[in-house]
């Protein structure tokens, strides 16, 4: 009998474990996708500068990019991110999961690799990640995967709302997009829907592992109070700032004489471009964000339309394959927790 339920055990486990290798490999596939799509994307903006330019100016432009600011973009930008990670460590403490800080900065960097996935779900990876390591179960840490997503939207949010109406336009479009983007959330932060869901299929044998961790998941929940999701957004505005700076960053390296009055209309910019690339639902906000970008620039700032294409190449190389870059090295090195 023993050996039997070794064996069946054996079995199990192998199952489970190419079950998660085949959603790695579908993961990466997607990725691969959407940066094919994002490649496809640029090489359209860059087209279009080469007509309005043509080539050698359109050219000229991309080259002549300062690399000292260009520096001062990515470090503003790798600097928003990980100054978030002290919010993440009090989610995790506050739901009585202990890790030390090395461990938990490389974990909470490597969720950035999967901000291409539908919504950055894929950053529930972390879950995972944490299970290997302290045993926690999904349906414990996912809560602070949510929250994280959450105060990150909010962040953002309140810098969006604040920066349309210093520079008073598209006010009411602003509130709108993020009442709607708030509202998948209600489903995440409110148990009557799951409850709802629960009398009406609990008995589903199907069904029964959500259910489970359902439960856990509203049960843990809990234990985040809002001193937590407060003391998130002492991080989280000012690291929404320093993209919009990093975005201003890029502008000077190409050469553009622009004062430091003009700062909140560029994050008003960033702010509204990418929320109309949230709005999409695209994930990575991949074309919508781009093209959102072009419009504003070329409207609200004094810069020829090749100088703005340019900066919206490696803009968005900055706040997407950058963050990819570094998040999946700290992935990488995650690796060596799920043995």
């Amino acid at each position: 009998m023993a050996p039997g339920n070794l064996d069946l055990n054996t079995i199990g486990r192998m199952q489970k474990e190419e079950q998660f290798k085949s959603r790695i490999r579908r993961i990466r596939y997607g990725i691969i996708i959407f940066t094919l799509i994002s490649f496809v994307i640029f090489i359209i903006i860059a087209a279009l500068a080469v007509i309005n330019e043509g080539l050698s100016d359109f050219i000229g432009n991309l080259l002549r990019i300062n690399l000292y600011y260009m520096a001062a973009a990515l470090g503003a930008v790798f600097l928003s991110y990980a100054m978030r990670f002290p919010k993440w460590h009090i989610y995790l403490k506050q739901l009585k999961v202990r890790l030390d800080l090395k461990k938990s900065f490389l974990i909470y960097m490597s969720m950035y690799s999967m901000d291409l996935t539908p919504g950055r779900w894929g950053r529930a990876v972390v879950s995972f990640t944490i299970n290997k390591i302290t045993g926690a179960k999904f349906g414990r840490t996912f809560p602070a995967v949510v929250a994280d997503n959450f105060t990150d939207f909010a962040g953002f949010a309140a810098v969006a709302i604040v920066a349309a109406f210093f520079v008073n336009k598209y006010i009411l479009l602003s509130v709108v997009l993020i009442v709607l983007m708030f509202l998948p959330f209600i489903f995440l932060y409110m148990d009557r829907p799951f409850r709802y869901l629960r009398r009406r299929f609990g008995e589903s044998k199907r069904l029964a592992g959500f259910f489970k961790a359902g439960n856990l998941y509203f049960r843990n929940n809990r234990m985040l109070d809002r001193k937590a999701y407060l003391y998130s957004m002492v991080f989280t505005v000012p690291s929404v700032i320093l993209i919009g700076i990093a975005l201003y960053f890029v502008i000077l390296g190409f050469g553009v004489s622009l004062s430091p009055s003009y700062l909140p209309i560029v994050i008003f910019i960033y702010c509204s471009s990418t929320l109309l690339g949230m709005a999409s639902g695209v994930p990575g906000t991949l074309g919508v964000t781009d093209a959102a970008l072009l419009g504003y620039l070329s409207i609200m700032l004094p810069i020829g339309f090749g100088v703005v294409a340019a900066v919206t190449i490696l803009f968005r190389i900055a706040t997407v394959w950058f963050v990819e870059l570094f998040g999946f090295i700290s992935l990488v090195f995650t690796f060596r927790y799920w043995n």
